[in-house]
């Protein structure tokens, strides 16, 4: 099976046991979800904090925690606890994808974790996810592995809708939220060469800088400022390291004023100048 930091770095996916992760981590069982989503399929009963909240999770429970948390796990030797990891570029391929990620599952407000029975006992699930995962990691295919990685998420994440609280469930304004988020990524997809604040998005969809940043907040865990600096930092080096132009035609192209300002953007976001990366690359 691919190794968690290879698979997570190539798919935006990963699953392993708990324990196996702990000592990658330098046996610290301390760790933030970053910008990845994750699964714990607990098999034996677990103590697990959260955002400095700590819960007691019973065996038989998958637990679903959101990008952007921290995590401390209990005492996991010898338990069979498994983590699936994965990004929302990973996993996130229709509308239908994005509601699901978008849920209460990831993103609740009463708590900030999400307890659901997965469905069969430990050796089932063994079985028809684990073990079946890693018949598909074996296959020199890569495409059929996501497929069926995707697959396994969207199960467990169906299962756990069940036991969703629908009653409770402001699900009208949540997807509101969704809705007004995806359009700003598709508008910022559009813009971003020429449009840097949050303001200009925020206008083009008829609501405040902070109602914005609010729903960002609310669905990716990031405020839009952040989310537009992530976009144009990704695409500066992009075209750093992919592109034949010079730096200053770059910078002219991504809507700087010169190459100096768009030097210093990439550094103080992306630690390294724009210079140092091309020689990397070269």
């Amino acid at each position: 099976m691919f190794k968690v930091f290879d698979e997570l770095k190539n798919n935006g996916f990963s699953i392993n046991l708990v324990s196996e992760i702990i000592k990658r981590n330098n046996f610290s069982r301390k760790f933030n979800t970053s910008d990845y989503f994750s699964i714990f399929l607990v098999g034996e009963n677990l103590d697990i904090t959260v955002e400095n909240k700590k819960y007691q999770i019973p065996g038989g429970n998958s637990v679903f925690i959101g990008p952007q948390k921290n995590v401390e796990f209990g005492n996991t030797l010898g338990k069979e606890i498994y983590s699936i990891v994965f990004s929302k570029e990973f996993f996130d391929k229709t509308s239908k994808d994005s509601i699901y990620l978008n849920s209460n599952i990831f993103f609740n407000f009463k708590s900030h974790i999400f307890v659901a029975p997965y469905f069969g006992n430990n050796d089932y699930n063994k079985i028809i996810l684990i073990e079946r995962l890693k018949k598909f990691s074996a296959i020199d295919e890569e495409n059929i592995f996501i497929s069926a990685a995707h697959n396994a998420i969207e199960s467990l994440i169906l299962d756990a809708h069940l036991h969703i609280d629908h009653k409770n469930d402001p699900k009208e304004d949540h997807l509101h939220s969704v809705s007004l988020v995806n359009r700003f990524t598709v508008i910022l997809q559009r813009d971003y060469k020429t449009e840097k604040k949050v303001s200009y998005y925020a206008s083009e969809l008829r609501v405040s800088s902070r109602k914005l940043t609010d729903m960002t907040e609310f669905v990716y865990g990031k405020s839009a400022k952040q989310m537009i600096i992530e976009k144009v930092t990704f695409e500066c080096e992009k075209a750093i390291k992919f592109s034949n132009n010079t730096l200053s035609e770059i910078a002219f192209d991504l809507g700087f004023k010169d190459e100096g300002n768009f030097s210093n953007f990439v550094k103080k976001h992306s630690g390294k100048k724009p210079s140092d990366m091309r020689e990397l690359v070269g």
